[in-house]
């Protein structure tokens, strides 16, 4: 199948790069916006770690036109100053972009995208008619608060349950290998790692403030101002197996409070699929293909369009 792509911009307040799929005959569905995790831009979407089309392909090929965002401030959006960027600007630039299109939208979030597309999502209203969270970031409304290690005035050390995270205010955080092989790939059986340098290289920076943000210190994490808007809301939150910051418990209880909001609300934990060895880049592993069909399949269930599988 033939897939069209273009880039362009969304509209102000913030500059927002996007990549636009769309295969022949689409057009009567949603547009599925996906939104990337810290270190990463849109580009995680477009092809996997060992070189193969991505997820934004995938969908446009089952009939869903695709954009994939770059944050405002990170990747090919456009420099800004990052000490000031707060992740509520952020979500302002990413809704702008939303709010511009003319279709309905599901959005697709990963990671850290995932703290801001719940925001993202409320801003928008019922023009978002879906959500799937791969491995998201909570709300802050609903992520503790962590451990105070030590504090200097550059440098600010942090114990969650899961790890020490030390955070530095440089404006723009580079990951480090050691974030690349113990937090973005982990305990993963699904990653190929002949391409980890390939995919360490491809990675950017992100915003110290909003990693700061992103930890919830001192309760500053992006937060759900009304999360009643969620009501009827379908919802899918995934999750991998050896996914070492996203135990099952943590994100199956993203899903639980947006149910207890209201939202029609799904936790996929992959092996009860038969899927297994994932860990947190789950659209760049060697598996991708069947972890995007299960997003797949639930929206077409959620919107009403029932295709089946590819063969």
């Amino acid at each position: 199948m033939d897939i069209a792509h273009r880039a362009g911009f969304g509209p102000p307040p913030a500059s927002v790069y996007v990549d636009r799929l769309t295969a022949e005959g689409d057009g009567q569905r949603p547009t599925v916006v996906m939104l990337h995790g810290g270190g990463h831009t849109g580009s995680c979407y477009l092809i996997t770690a060992d070189g193969r089309p991505g997820w934004a392909y995938r969908f446009a090929a089952r009939g869903y036109p695709v954009m994939t965002a770059d944050w405002p401030g990170h990747g090919r959006s456009g420099a800004v100053d990052l000490r000031s960027l707060t992740g509520e600007a952020v979500c302002a630039g990413l809704a702008a972009m939303v709010k511009s299109l003319a279709s309905p939208v599901v959005l697709v979030t990963h990671s850290m995208g995932g703290a801001l597309g719940w925001r993202v999502a409320e801003l928008c209203g019922e023009q978002v008619v879906a959500i799937a969270g791969i491995a998201p970031g909570p709300p802050g409304n609903i992520q503790d608060e962590p451990e105070l290690v030590s504090e200097t005035p550059g440098e600010l050390v942090v114990r969650t349950p899961q790890r020490t995270v030390v955070l530095r205010d440089e404006g723009a955080n580079i990951a480090t290998h050691a974030f690349v092989t113990d937090k973005l790939i982990g305990a993963s059986r699904q990653f190929p790692q002949d391409c980890l340098d390939a995919y360490a290289g491809m990675l950017t920076h992100t915003s110290s403030r909003l990693l700061y943000e992103r930890q919830n210190v001192r309760g500053s994490q992006v937060r759900v101002q009304h999360p009643e808007a969620f009501a009827g809301k379908p919802i899918l939150v995934v999750t991998g197996s050896d996914d070492l910051d996203h135990p099952r418990a943590l994100d199956e209880g993203v899903a639980e409070w947006f149910a207890g909001h209201g939202a029609v609300t799904r936790f996929v934990w992959l092996p009860e699929l038969g899927i297994d060895g994932n860990g947190h880049m789950l659209m760049m592993e060697s598996n991708s293909d069947v972890v995007a069909d299960v997003v797949i399949n639930w929206l077409d269930q959620v919107t009403g369009e029932g295709m089946a599988s590819p063969s």
